[in-house]
């Protein structure tokens, strides 16, 4: 059994940007990503530990700069398997630093950006770097070639790719720095990047060992995603000819979605796949239960794309359709503003497969809505939800009838009388629901003509908490034990639209309509409150029978 070598040596940038390697970044990697804050935190540790002072540059202590992991034989060239965002900011550095620098200086640094070719033996440019193909040409144009930089400063940024405008940014940068800290600066940073910065490279001939070194230093804590080390294993894994293709269409996905987003699509993903609660890392559970890397094609073009699609239209509440789908939008909305996230993967799974049929998505999102509201009313706990969310993928993937009494996706009489027991209870004093209920609530009186921003809204008491002992609430309720029966319940709650003075919570009820539930306009925007004011007084008979009425109203919305 032949094994695998694994080298791990420190060099300077000199070594580095030489000869011995030739750098590229193969199509399977992200763009280049590095912003202005990351860039310019990297040139100011560097001018800090040049500091100031007289010291020669070999005096001066070794600067390192991380570690990269290539996939790298005997020969120069080098995939990049972590570090091309290291490895290309400090390539616009130096770049940056030849623009700034007298013609004697800057030749010398273009050796370190490329090796020149011949005319006379017909050698072309060999460049240290070759970014992804999206950008190695603009790369070479405008950073590596001598005089670039200055015609990259002329780019119109909007008409740049995302990576692209990165590059000028820090480039930009750079330049700005340079020309603050003068010539004589610039020469001594060019001298101890070339000299005394450090890299720790680790390399291996085989993708597979040098992907579980990117593993491993991912969880060792270094900015490696989820989804880097995944889109490394399954874009590696794709023939040749086809590679660019899917690296394009999985860059695609993930620029549509968002990063962040499309890091956690790939959890709803293993929830869909797996049907279960996580108990190792997504990583691990990716490779071991759905390993993706096997088909990789079929992966990208029937789960990572269409889910991706589904989970995108969900948060921007963006579905289109001839009909309803202003009502599944709206649908979308209420979900988004659920305490957990644990319904979006059912909410993917069926979207992906029916999203040319509007009636049966509007069918089932009022019905996922209405199971995701009665688990966060009666507080179910993770695991609860889980067990249910993962009995509902297992009822869509097999195609039963979700409509049905006995779908995990449908309450039982138990469930529904526990969640009415709730809502009928002191439901002021459970936080974590009092505002989604009540918005809730508003919103079905309203028959969907409100909208709301959860942010600028509270719940406010009619019968206040602490009444004043001369106040006309003491006559209408004159024992503790009558104010405790009916202050926190759900028939004596309003909604406002902006913070009040504190002090006016214990107005009488004549002049708290007047001055507290009411806006600029002498109208509330919110249809709760409004019936408040039309009262003409506030006692335990009114608070009896609006408690009644209002959940009637909840016990058809959610059919209790």
């Amino acid at each position: 059994m032949n094994r695998v070598r694994i080298k791990g040596e420190e060099h300077p940038i000199r070594k580095i940007f030489s000869d011995d390697f030739v750098f590229i970044i193969p199509l399977y990697q992200r763009p280049y990503a590095w912003t202005k804050e990351e860039a310019g935190e990297l040139l100011e540790d560097l001018l800090t530990f040049l500091g100031d002072g007289n010291e020669t540059i070999d005096e001066l202590n070794p600067y390192f700069l991380g570690s990269i992991v290539l996939i790298k034989s005997e020969q120069p060239a080098a995939e990049i398997v972590d570090g091309q965002q290291r490895l290309t900011t400090l390539t616009i550095l130096l770049a940056a630093l030849r623009a700034s620098l007298p013609t004697e200086h800057a030749n010398d640094l273009t050796t370190f950006l490329y090796q020149k070719g011949s005319l006379i033996a017909g050698t072309p440019n060999r460049y240290r770097l070759t970014l992804r193909e999206r950008d190695a040409d603009f790369f070479k144009a405008y950073i590596q070639n001598e005089g670039g930089i200055n015609k990259l400063k002329e780019l119109n940024s909007a008409e740049l790719m995302e990576s692209q405008k990165l590059i000028k940014e820090n480039a930009d940068l750079f330049l700005q720095r340079f020309h603050a800290i003068g010539e004589q600066c610039c020469i001594r940073l060019a001298q101890f990047i070339i000299t005394q910065c450090f890299l720790v490279v680790v390399s291996t001939p085989d993708f597979d060992s040098a992907y579980r070194i990117f593993s491993v230093l991912n969880n060792r804590g270094l900015d490696l995603s989820l989804t880097d080390i995944l889109k490394a294993d399954i874009i590696g894994k794709i023939p040749q000819q086809q590679k660019q293709k899917y690296t394009k269409k999985w860059e695609d996905t993930e620029e549509d979605l968002g990063r962040e987003l499309f890091k956690g699509l790939f959890s709803h993903i293993r929830m869909i796949k797996d049907k279960k609660k996580l108990n190792k890392s997504v990583l691990k559970d990716f490779q071991e239960n759905i390993n993706p890397a096997a088909a990789p094609q079929q992966f990208i073009d029937e789960i990572l794309a269409p889910y991706a699609n589904a989970f995108s239209e969900i948060v921007s509440l963006r579905y289109e359709s001839v009909w309803r789908a202003e009502e599944i939008n709206q649908l979308f909305k209420f979900l988004g503003n659920i305490d957990n996230f644990d319904w979006v993967p059912p909410a993917i799974f069926y979207l992906s497969r029916n999203r040319n049929n509007p009636d049966n998505l509007a069918r089932f999102f009022t019905d996922l809505d209405r199971l995701a509201v009665g688990l966060m009313i009666v507080g179910s706990n993770i695991n609860k939800r889980i067990e249910r969310y993962s009995r509902l993928l297992n009822a869509i993937e097999q195609e039963e009838d979700l409509f049905n009494s006995n779908s995990p996706l449908q309450f039982t009489p138990e469930e529904s009388n526990n969640i009415v027991k709730v809502l009928d209870s002191d439901l002021y004093l459970i936080k974590r629901i009092r505002l989604y209920v009540l918005v809730r609530l508003d919103a079905a009186l309203s028959e969907g003509e409100a909208s709301y921003n959860f942010s600028n809204i509270t719940v406010e008491h009619v019968l206040p908490q602490n009444p004043g002992a001369n106040s006309e609430w003491m006559k209408s309720f004159p024992s503790q034990q009558e104010r405790d029966q009916y202050v926190h319940r759900l028939g004596n709650l309003v909604l406002l639209s902006r913070a009040k003075n504190s002090q006016a919570h214990n107005y009488d009820f004549d002049v708290k309509k007047q001055k507290y539930f009411t806006t600029n306009t002498g109208v509330s925007p919110f249809v709760l409150t409004t019936q408040v004011l039309r009262e003409q007084e506030w006692t335990p008979e009114v608070i009896a029978r609006r408690q009644k009425e209002l959940i009637n109203v909840l016990k058809n919305l959610w059919r209790l």
